[in-house]
């Protein structure tokens, strides 16, 4: 009985170990007070929001005199030696980010760092599944740097040229405060349903202020090739497998031992009915079909019993 009992534990240990998610939030430099309030406060508002999650997350937060190129290399450091290979990382920008045509910088309290030297960082953390969410001015220029297989990259003007200030992280960090943004209503909030909201909310806002969009987010998760502004081809799959927010129920499944593997367990059939939805075109019928139920089926026994 006591083997038993210690192979229970160390599988309920070994569940908790794997569920972990990594973030890494940098308010880049504002240059003048009101960016500087407006960039700390957003960074502020995401860790509240993914550390409310529970002991699974770990977020790491730059401000202020701390965003510089030296506190980014360390903190990067730090998730490197501690996510393993299952777990997510997801690193999110804010400020202003320039182009001269040739390469994007993030500005930072001194040394500006490129995409590309941010990417080598990326590179160097286990995580397979990871997302870049680069909300700054001409972060569109920083898309083919960050791409990687098993990274989404999302950024908030479609091209480097795009150098105004931009509002889609306003927007981004109130999609995961809006449980509307739950459009697929599964109890969570996926990166690409946070994108929808954002670019939506984004051209709201030009519109309702009768000024000409200077800002178009777009998204890459295939690892190559030019960015998207929607969904398809397969484009936005890893985007809708990528969690990072749970709602309701389904938040203290997540933060209840006895029910994470379920919970894990929900969130690989639900990506693995959104990459068959993809697929469809290219398989048989009749075997998208059977595969489909199969998980549908599996789908609502996992739900069953998340609900008990």
């Amino acid at each position: 009985m006591r083997r038993v009992w210690i192979v229970v534990l160390l599988c309920a240990l070994a569940a908790q170990a794997r569920a972990a998610t990594y973030y890494v939030i940098v308010a880049g430099l504002g240059g003048e007070p009101d960016y500087d309030q407006r960039f700390t406060a957003a960074a502020k508002d995401l860790e509240r929001i993914f550390t409310a999650e529970g002991p699974a997350v770990h977020a790491y937060t730059l401000t202020g005199g701390q965003a510089t190129a030296a506190e980014l290399r360390a903190t990067m450091g730090t998730v490197a030696g501690e996510a393993k290979a299952d777990d997510s990382f997801a690193l999110i920008l804010i400020g202003h980010g320039s182009y001269d045509g040739v390469e994007y910088k993030f500005n930072l309290v001194g040394p500006d760092m490129t995409a590309a030297e941010i990417a080598v960082l990326c590179d160097r953390i286990a995580a397979k599944r990871q997302l870049v969410v680069d909300t700054t001015s001409a972060s569109g220029g920083a898309v083919q740097a960050f791409e990687k297989p098993g990274r989404a990259v999302i950024a908030a003007t479609k091209s480097g040229t795009e150098k105004n200030a931009t509002v889609f992280a306003r927007y981004w960090v109130e999609a995961l405060q809006d449980p509307s943004t739950d459009t697929d209503k599964s109890d969570s909030i996926n990166a690409m349903e946070a994108f929808n909201y954002a670019t939506r909310k984004t051209a709201a806002f030009y519109d309702s202020q009768k000024r000409l969009a200077t800002e178009h987010a777009v998204f890459n998760d295939t690892g190559a090739g030019e960015p998207v502004r929607e969904a398809g081809n397969g484009q936005g799959r890893l985007l809708a497998s990528f969690t990072l927010l749970r709602l309701g129920t389904s938040q203290q499944a997540a933060n209840d031992p006895a029910k994470r593997t379920l919970v894990e367990k929900k969130e690989d059939l639900e990506q693995k009915i959104d990459t068959l939805k993809y697929q469809k075109a290219a398989m048989d019928p009749a075997d998208y079909k059977k595969q489909l139920t199969d998980a549908l089926v599996e789908l609502a026994k996992v739900q069953e019993e998340l609900d008990k």
